[in-house]
């Protein structure tokens, strides 16, 4: 069955490590959406760490793009929601606690900003923030409004730390949200019902295709849920292990056009 969609992640999967989308892969995309492809980025960044690309490979009309790991589902043009999925200040109060407990830092994401409790603002922090271009608020837990809502809620910090963190979270945090690494030193929790495979299947549906019309490029432990959802589930050649294990096919790396490789072989 012919490719109708391809969901694409961006770190490590759409753009080089230069954070570029090369000539060969954007000529690639183009040509696919020539033959009537939908292209979709697929990312845990905010909408607003998107645009700049949506506007380069010209994906703004009539096209989605999926956030938060699958958390919004939005419009290209404009940010709208169409599908959202999203954390209370409960959940926020409870992770932020367990993020100070752990000795990490902490951060969370309304649609346009990001907040951090941590005076000693995490470098991580500072570099998600240069990295999308979202305006970061500092904010004690008393000044937050208990009204919002947060498609995303994070523990960062240096991966050794992260990571004995990980190892001590409770049972009920495991069973209650979905928990994953999209870097060394970025954990992402997110409602029990978000990942970035409910993202694009709430995409399909509302686009009448079927699973097997689907692809979807990724490289980390937040790709997989996509890459399992989708009938063709493409691994980057930097890909980590999980991923390439469950990929029906393995291309070359971000630093090869990876993502145009993919494309040739299988769509084009």
């Amino acid at each position: 069955m012919a490719i109708k969609l391809i969901a694409i992640d961006m770190d490590g999967t759409l753009l080089n490590p230069q954070h570029l989308i090369t000539p060969g892969v954007k000529s690639a995309l183009d040509r696919a959406r020539q033959q009537g492809v939908s292209i979709v980025l697929a990312t845990g960044r905010p909408f607003v760490g998107v645009q700049r690309y949506l506007m380069e490979l010209n994906l703004q009309e009539d096209q989605y793009c999926i956030s938060n790991n699958g958390a919004l589902v939005q419009r290209a043009i404009d940010g709208e929601c169409v599908a959202e999925v999203t954390l209370t200040f409960d959940d926020y109060l409870y992770v932020e606690q367990l993020a100070r407990e752990s000795g990490v830092h902490f951060q969370a994401f309304d649609k346009s900003h990001l907040y951090t409790p941590n005076k000693d603002i995490s470098e991580y922090t500072i570099h998600e923030a240069s990295l999308t271009g979202i305006p970061v608020r500092y904010r004690s837990v008393d000044e937050m409004d208990r009204n919002m809502r947060f498609p995303k809620l994070m523990m960062i910090d240096k991966p050794a730390l992260l990571d004995s963190a990980i190892e001590r979270l409770p049972d009920h945090a495991r069973e209650t949200y979905t928990i994953l690494k999209s870097a060394p030193y970025y954990l992402e929790i997110l409602d029990r019902r978000v990942n970035k495979g409910q993202g694009v299947k709430m995409l399909a549906e509302k686009l009448g295709l079927r699973q097997e019309e689907v692809m979807a490029i990724g490289d980390q432990e937040n790709d997989l849920a996509m890459i399992e959802y989708a009938g063709t589930g493409v691994a980057m050649g930097n890909a980590i292990e999980s991923v390439k294990e469950i990929a029906q096919f393995v291309t070359k790396t971000n630093m090869e056009d990876g993502v145009a490789h993919a494309i040739e072989e299988l769509v084009l």
